[in-house]
């Protein structure tokens, strides 16, 4: 029994009628009245329902609790549509992603590349032309130490590229896809050897191996990030009158 359900709210109805008005064979506590019951239970029943109600406007009523189609509509009221559910999310993820969005950080490059870690699960690669850290130096022969001007070097890993200050407010961001996702009940291709496990049609052992095997599209796929995701994310903590030149690729 909990606070403000059917059987608390006959018992409450109970504990304030006059006992003498009915039959009483427990000490404090009106028993054998199966007519009284029934109208009280139909009493409590529209009350219990009201306070359920009462209940789940007062969730609706914060981001932290709420729940159902309200967490999409403040999704839509905060994000103007370009903020929502992925397939199938339930509302604790969901909620906590909008908590999430509402104070992240913006307009710098740690910006960028933590709203693309948290989408997708892989930091990006960021240049920039004009960020001497980002291209390196030219040093002169005979250093005895290096100029950082390398690729993957060590030491100086990630480091090197073509600088210019004739692409001032513009970087180059290589983003990276998310991995996992997956249609259900629908087996993949399978490019390695061995036997792949999905199939077409009767096997020789009476279909029981048979996997579920069909062309299927992103649309389809089970908490799928698309690039328009991607796109659309870097877009959102840009800062006003910068470019960033994207490639999306896979994960290695």
């Amino acid at each position: 029994m909990a606070t403000g359900d059917q059987s608390d709210i006959v018992g409450r109805l109970k504990a304030v009628l006059p006992q003498r008005w009915f039959a009483n064979t427990t000490t404090g506590l009106p028993t054998n009245t199966p007519v009284l019951d029934g109208v009280l239970n139909g009493l409590a029943n529209a009350w219990s329902a009201i306070v359920a109600l009462l209940n789940y406007a007062d969730l609706q009523s914060r981001i932290a609790t709420a729940t159902d189609v309200f967490l999409d509509m403040i999704a839509f009221d905060f994000f103007a549509g370009r903020f929502y559910r992925r397939k199938g999310e339930p509302d604790a993820v969901f909620s906590a992603r909008i908590r999430a969005e509402i104070i992240r950080p913006r307009a710098t490059r740690a910006a960028v590349s933590q709203v693309l870690t948290d989408l997708t699960g892989h930091a990006p690669i960021i240049f920039e032309p004009a960020n001497a850290t980002d291209t390196g130096g030219v040093g002169w022969l005979g250093m005895t130490v290096g100029t950082g001007l390398a690729v993957g070097g060590a030491g100086f890993a990630g480091v090197g590229g073509a600088g210019s200050l004739a692409l001032p407010f513009q970087c180059f961001v290589t983003a990276f896809r998310a991995t996992g996702g997956g249609i259900a009940n629908v087996m993949g291709v399978y490019t390695g050897t061995g036997w792949a496990g999905g199939g077409v049609g009767t096997l020789s052992d009476g279909g029981t191996s048979a996997g579920a095997i069909e062309v299927g599209t992103l649309s389809m796929s089970q908490g799928q990030i698309t690039d328009a995701d991607i796109e659309n994310a870097i877009v959102s903590v840009l800062p006003v009158a910068t470019i960033a030149w994207t490639a999306i690729t896979n994960a290695n």
